[in-house]
């Protein structure tokens, strides 16, 4: 069938298309291939997906509501994969506006796209961040996430309100991916996976917030991707039992779900650290430093909705997700 995937060339994206097109899909990949990191890293992605016959590449802003438009006019899609997005919440404290226009009009347009064109199920990528200031783990859809921490988050909890909305008014079947620290081959370099490895390498000091105290549910790549495609198979269905009084907050009497994808293992970043050295074979020179503003302390996915779906859930080992890293860190920047 013929999937919209946004964000094609970014991390997440290039590794859900690559699967679709090996599953034999046709493919329209949107980005807007912007500055926020290394664009050459975002090109060598795209070369790969332009490798297949199947693929067709639309390069474009989310908040271009004409171009959007046109978009779903002309690509008769039948699922859509909505990852693209502004992302990072330490740049979210600069840059708000950019934010706003990606992550709030980009994905209103996504919303009239699906309706407008009776679109068969719309995924979209939210965040483990939505969780704020919760301090029960692991966190569970069933929870409230009323009190982000960061404007990055705040979009994307706004972004599971505005998906409900179309839900429920015109039966857009929508399926909201919280995902919990995703890392592995082709990954951001805003990330700090790709910040230590490139600072260790260089003999350079790496910048550990929280002094290394804090805890992330590290989550593979690849098992992010296993789920999104087999998510994509599970079209929500209304629920005519569920209430607001009793029902999950992740669950609705509209089309709608919400999952966490994450690897239900948290990790210490010192832990992690050394994980990393590891694999590099170089300790790291490490910069002890305070907790930084929209930060929180830990991260922990309940993924117990997911594998009742699916059957599934991320369960890569870190000591050999990293290794994994590093062997294509190694190889594609020549180290």
């Amino acid at each position: 069938m013929h999937y919209l995937v946004t964000g094609a060339a970014g991390f997440i994206g290039f590794h859900v298309a690559e699967r679709l097109l090996a599953a034999g899909h046709q493919v329209t990949g949107l980005d807007n291939l912007n500055d926020y990191y290394d664009v050459n890293l975002k090109l060598s992605r795209l070369a790969l997906l332009r490798a297949h016959s199947a693929f067709h590449f639309v390069k474009g802003e989310l908040a271009d509501r004409t171009m959007m438009a046109d978009l779903f006019a002309n690509g008769q899609f039948r699922r859509v994969i909505h990852l693209g997005a502004q992302a990072g919440v330490r740049y979210s404290l600069e840059n708000p506006h950019a934010y706003a226009d990606a992550n709030l009009v980009g994905h209103l347009n996504i919303l009239e796209g699906c309706r407008q064109h009776k679109i068969e199920h719309l995924l979209y990528a939210s965040s483990s961040s939505v969780y704020g200031l919760n301090r029960k783990t692991p966190f569970s859809t069933d929870d409230s996430v009323d009190h982000p921490v960061s404007l990055y988050a705040a979009t994307k909890k706004a972004n599971e309100l505005m998906s409900h909305s179309y839900a429920h008014l015109y039966g857009v079947p929508c399926t909201g991916l919280r995902f919990f620290t995703v890392y592995g081959p082709w990954g951001r370099p805003d990330m700090a996976l790709f910040k230590f490895t490139k600072a260790i390498l260089a003999g350079q000091p790496i910048d550990v917030y929280n002094f290394g105290e804090m805890k992330r549910d590290f989550t593979f790549i690849d098992d992010i991707a296993e789920a999104i495609i087999r998510l994509a198979d599970v079209i929500p269905q209304p629920d005519a039992d569920w209430t607001v009084e009793t029902g999950s907050p992740a669950e609705s009497s509209a089309p709608y779900r919400v999952y966490n994808i994450g690897n239900s293992q948290p990790v210490e970043l010192k832990t992690f650290i050394h994980e990393l050295e590891t694999a590099l074979g170089i300790p790291a020179q490490m910069n002890l430093l305070p907790l930084q503003p929209g930060d929180v302390l830990e991260t922990s996915a309940d993924t117990s909705a997911l594998e009742a779906v699916i059957g599934f859930k991320p369960q890569t080992p870190l000591a050999q997700g990293l290794a994994r890293f590093v062997d294509w860190y190694k190889s594609f920047y020549s180290v």
